[in-house]
């Protein structure tokens, strides 16, 4: 059989460690086994474990329209550097991603831009053309708490047939959980304020008022609690996490750097979703990277933007905690690759045949500190300096090797995987 590239090494396959070899063909992984002749390529990797390429779910590349603050470029450059093979963009974009029009805009703007493949999402709107643009997206967002852009969408009215029409067309509606009827208006001078005005209780109403669709498919984006994780797991909703919700503390992290919707919560809170994260009642990771520039996060708290970048780091932070038997690198794979890819109808997130040959190789010895000068992001900072991370040596993506002992060596080979051809 004549393979474009063998890969070797101990690799992640089946739910376990074991030696293999990965055949590659046309991007797909075509064979794994223990051994495999031929291969116009080989490569082997002595000291490292491969990984399936991590997909993100949820990233703000603010292409088009916010393009100073981050672009698919540099989004997706930050991406393949932290070993993210895949990224799906959000629609709060300027203009907004609301129907067939602005979709088709905003593919062939970051068409042969990006250097890992990514997806588009729609945004969630009354009477929205969902059968229109399925095929050609990873799901829908819905945003029924204000955040960046003007795509709220917080009367029941109007979201139950939106989401009808979008489960009949069989996606996934990813939702911003805050109920905006429960989000106060009040001056906020800092992080303890931004919270007060945005209580834990308007994630959980809006959980609740989604409880009418049971069983369908929806994920409940960045969750800060335990109480709408097991109501969501409840609803057999899936559900993502990210790093800031159960790591940064508003009371010591006060300024505008660390502004964000849904914001940081308390201790006790945070105790909570670290719980349910360790327990594995958590689907998956989402990075809800949104970068601002170091300018905006610098005006007065109450008219700074909300957001924080992480696409490059969570994943080097969860293989750091995958180092110090924090959780086991089964929960890694499956939080941030599996279950993202399976959600979202991609045939990524596993080595196995039919496959895309999405991989990332990380040496578990090869632990360093976050030098936040050193990361690809326009945003130029990070709540992240100085952390535990390990970074991954190695990562491909559909074949082709992007990144090889930490430094770029690829190009712009990133394709829509919603194409729709």
């Amino acid at each position: 059989m004549g393979f474009d590239l063998v890969v070797c090494g101990r690799a992640f396959v089946g739910g376990r460690i074991k030696y293999s070899e990965i055949g590659v063909e046309d991007g797909r992984i075509s064979a794994v086994r223990g051994s495999l002749s031929g291969g116009e390529r080989r490569i082997d990797v002595p000291g490292g474990v491969i990984l399936p390429g991590f997909v993100d779910p949820h990233v703000h590349f603010r292409d088009p329209g916010m393009t100073e603050k981050e672009d698919f470029p540099s989004g997706t450059m930050a991406a393949v550097h932290g070993g993210v093979t895949c990224v799906l963009d959000m629609p709060n974009t300027v203009p907004p991603v609301t129907d067939i029009s602005t979709l088709m805009e905003k593919k062939a703007r970051v068409k042969g831009r990006a250097h890992t493949d990514y997806g588009l999402f729609a945004a969630v709107t009354p009477g929205c053309n969902a059968g229109t643009m399925a095929p050609l997206v990873p799901g829908f967002k819905l945003f029924m708490g204000s955040t960046t852009g003007r795509i709220l969408l917080n009367d029941d009215a109007e979201i139950a047939p939106a989401l009808q029409g979008i489960f009949r067309a069989g996606k996934r509606v990813s939702v911003h959980a805050e109920d905006d009827g429960m989000i106060l208006k009040g001056r906020e001078d800092d992080c303890r304020c931004h919270l007060r005005n945005r209580p834990v209780e308007a994630e959980v109403n809006a959980l609740r008022r989604l409880s009418r669709f049971k069983g369908m498919r929806v994920n409940i984006c960045h969750n800060t609690n335990a109480e709408s994780v097991a109501l969501a797991k409840e609803l057999g909703f899936t559900t993502e996490v990210t790093l800031h919700h159960l790591f940064l503390d508003p009371d010591r992290l006060t300024t505008a750097e660390y502004k964000v919707n849904p914001p940081l919560r308390n201790a006790a809170v945070r105790e909570g979703l670290y719980a349910a994260f360790i327990d594995g009642r958590i689907s998956m990771f989402g990075s809800d990277h949104a970068p601002h520039t170091l300018s905006d996060k610098s005006q007065d708290f109450d008219s700074a933007p909300s957001g924080i970048p992480g696409v490059e780091t969570t994943i080097p932070i969860v293989m750091g905690m995958v180092r110090r038997d924090v959780i086991p690198l089964a929960q890694a794979v499956s939080m941030g690759s599996e279950t993202p890819a399976a959600s979202f109808g991609m045939r990524k997130g596993r080595i196995e045949e039919g496959y895309d040959a999405d991989l990332s190789v990380f040496d578990m010895r090869a632990c360093t500190e976050i030098d936040v000068r050193r990361l690809h992001s326009k945003a130029g900072h990070s709540p992240y300096g100085g952390w535990e991370a390990v970074f991954p040596e190695t990562v491909i993506v559909r074949g082709e090797i992007q990144i090889d002992g930490r430094e770029f060596c690829g190009d712009r080979i990133g394709e829509d995987a919603y194409a729709g051809d």
